[in-house]
Formats: structure tokens, sequence, C-alpha cells
């Protein structure tokens, strides 16, 4: 029932900026979500999570650069990425877990984020 599809990814020089965004169909409100990401030859990591009650967590990586965000209004979830580094280059996939329990449950087909020095 819940479905979710990137949007957003590109080609982008360091130093600029990408807004991804991940339209979710089935969405509750109560459901956590997240964003994702894996390099070529890495394993994937956990970018940023936000809960049922709009508490985020980032990686270290990325905290004070990049911010995750929902409007309910349309059912999307947003991760503003700035001052990007060549090392942010992977594909990047939004999840949802539907009882926030740390277990995500669905994900998006993945949106490619590429940073060039």
């Amino acid at each position: 029932q819940v479905q979710l599809v990137e949007s957003g990814g590109g080609s982008v020089q360091a130093g600029g900026s990408l807004r991804l965004a991940c339209q979710v169909s089935g969405y509750l409100p109560n459901y956590c979500m997240g964003w994702f990401r894996q390099a070529p030859g890495k394993e994937r990591e956990g970018v940023a999570t936000l809960d049922s009650v709009g508490t985020t967590n980032y990686a270290d990586s990325v905290k004070g650069r990049f911010t995750i965000s929902k409007d309910d209004a349309t059912n999307t979830l947003y991760l503003q990425m700035n001052s990007l580094k060549p090392e942010d280059t992977a594909t990047y996939y939004c999840a949802t877990d539907p009882r926030c329990t740390s277990n995500y449950e669905y994900w998006g087909q993945g949106t490619q984020v590429t940073v060039f020095a």
C-alpha cells in the first residue's frame, strides 16, 4: 500500500546544493521516515531520519549541511543538501518505518547524486 518515489538528484559542483524529494502514497503521519545513501563499493548508510514527533537525527558526515523535513499537506519528504562534497556522491533512497521500530520496510527506487570537484 505504501509507495515512495524519489526525485531531485543530479550532478552538481562541489559547494552547490540539491533538494531531494520523496513523494509518499499511503502515508501515515505516525510513520518514521529516513534518507539513506549508498556509494559505489560501500555499504548503505543512514543519512537523516525523522520520527513521528519531529525529532531529527543526522549522520556526523552531513550535520550542519543537510536538513530533513516533511510536508504533510503533500505527503512529501525532503532532504535539503547544502555545501555538497564529492564524498556525498551516492544513490539516495527514502524509506519508511511503519511502526517506528527501526525496521524500514518500504523503500523508493533511489535517485542519483553526483558531486564533482
